[in-house]
């Protein structure tokens, strides 16, 4: 990691981070910033449900233009401070970037919108946004100097990611060699550079303009989840296909633009290579074994605890959101595949197709089991955790064997069927039947992304065929 200066070359091309590139020279360090950072078991985003009748389209765009304002006079004093403490302890940091306003604050890291002040300086191929907008053709003769000063005065926005000193130089680097990796594609957010002073760490990332996921998800037609997921799943494709699990998707760390209709996938805080600290678990093998089957046959279970418990600890990654992850990450599946991702974004949309946000909300990994139990029913959970070596038992008396379909589920979470028996029953299945093709459609992709067998959960690759991404 270069120490005290900035990796991009000057009026050429972006430096490459990791290959000794030239570094400009500099008194003090600079930070990088990135996304929100991701949280690990036990942490979770108090984001409230909300509540009333859905925004139209105008609101949305109203609560967006609202979000890129980067008016001084939002930022209230505890902020202010911060950022001025941070520019002090950080020497050199306040002649390249100019805070603006804290974005994002998590368990390892806070983020912060800041002026790029050097931006002229270097060729930013990074910089989507002035290929989006014609600012990298090159003017008539007749208009160029002109055309060069409103450039110069329009600033340029980055997001600055300021690494907690509790984080372990390991986890840093980490984060930072698979951003450069992932460079490359539009739906993942690329490093620019890094710095650092003494024992602080900083990434630079590109200011990606979204909204609130909260002011928008309710009011999503099909065709604008068809589009975010197209999105996301273009990121997810990118990211699998480099063997990287990114282990935290939630919307949060999907800046979605709304009126572009374009995300950003940010925060890989969690993110690992597959197959890291694997070791053998049973959902390596094709369909349950006789070994498996036999735990089926265990005698009558008894109540209390055992005095002598002489089995073998599980050691497993479980790090993510809580009321994202993956049934195997619950269960402590040791072989944990990039499908944990999968899972996480089906969460997402059934966010959306649900409209209640957050829909799980669990509080520890007992009541998250719990939860997709009431979904899927005991039998399903059962054979879900005999797949990665454990068992699942509840005498909870709501929880079915059976458990319900999806498109009831969502039926109920947005008031058009009531639950009841009999001729309630009757109705609600007649309504259920009488679902739109289109959410029939988004239903059974939901179906695969929510699928407890992670071996037969779909793909990324996969989902982008699927009918209700293709033809985007």
């Amino acid at each position: 990691m270069y120490e005290n200066g900035d990796t991009r070359h000057q009026h050429h091309t972006q430096a490459d981070y990791f290959e000794g590139a030239q570094v400009e020279e500099n008194e003090g360090g600079e930070e990088s910033g990135g996304g929100e950072e991701g949280e690990e078991e036990g942490e979770y985003d108090e984001e409230d449900d909300l509540h009333g009748d859905d925004e139209d389209h105008e609101s949305v765009v109203s609560a967006y233009s609202e979000d890129q304002s980067d008016s001084e006079e939002d930022v209230d004093g505890v902020v202010r401070e911060e950022m001025d403490s941070f520019c002090r302890h950080f020497k050199g940091i306040d002649r390249r970037f100019r805070l603006i306003s804290k974005i994002g604050e998590g368990t390892f890291s806070s983020v912060y919108k800041a002026e790029d002040l050097l931006y002229d300086r270097y060729e930013n191929d990074w910089d989507l946004d002035a290929s989006d907008d014609g600012r990298d053709r090159s003017p008539p003769p007749s208009k160029r100097r002109k055309f060069t000063e409103t450039q110069r005065r329009r600033p340029k926005y980055v997001a600055i990611k300021k690494i907690y000193v509790t984080s372990s130089p390991q986890r840093i680097m980490n984060e930072l060699e698979l951003l450069h990796e992932l460079r490359g594609c539009r739906d993942v957010v690329p490093l620019i550079t890094a710095f650092r002073h003494l024992d602080q760490v900083v990434a630079i990332l590109p200011y990606f303009k979204h909204v609130d996921f909260r002011t928008y998800f309710r009011a999503l037609s099909f065709d604008d989840m068809r589009l975010y997921f197209k999105s996301l799943f273009n990121a997810l494709s990118h990211v699998h296909r480099c063997k990287i699990i990114h282990r935290d998707i939630k919307p949060t760390n999907f800046l979605y633009d709304y009126a572009r209709r374009r995300g950003v996938l940010v925060d890989f805080g969690l993110a690992e290579r597959e197959g890291t600290d694997w070791s053998h678990c049973p959902c390596q093998l094709s369909g349950l074994s006789k070994s498996h089957n036999s735990l089926m046959q265990a005698t009558t279970l008894s109540t209390g605890y055992i005095k002598n418990d002489n089995r073998p600890s599980r050691r497993a990654n479980r790090a993510g959101t809580r009321g994202f992850r993956a049934p195997e990450v619950l269960f402590k599946c040791t072989s944990q595949t990039t499908k944990i991702d999968i899972w996480s974004a089906g969460v997402v949309l059934l966010t959306m197709l649900s409209k209640r946000f957050p829909f799980f909300n669990s509080a520890d990994d007992v009541d998250a089991t719990i939860e997709i139990a009431t979904i899927f029913g005991k039998a399903r959970m059962r054979s879900c955790a005999l797949l990665h070596g454990a068992v699942f038992e509840t005498n909870i008396p709501t929880i079915g064997e059976k458990g319900f379909t999806l498109e009831k589920i969502i039926m109920w979470a947005t008031n058009r069927i009531a639950g009841g028996g009999g001729k309630e029953r009757e109705k609600d299945e007649l309504r259920e039947a009488n679902m739109s093709a289109t959410e029939k459609v988004a239903c059974e992709f939901l179906a695969r992304c929510l699928e407890l067998d992670p071996a037969k959960r779909i793909d990324a690759d996969e989902a982008m065929e699927h009918e209700f991404l293709r033809g985007l």
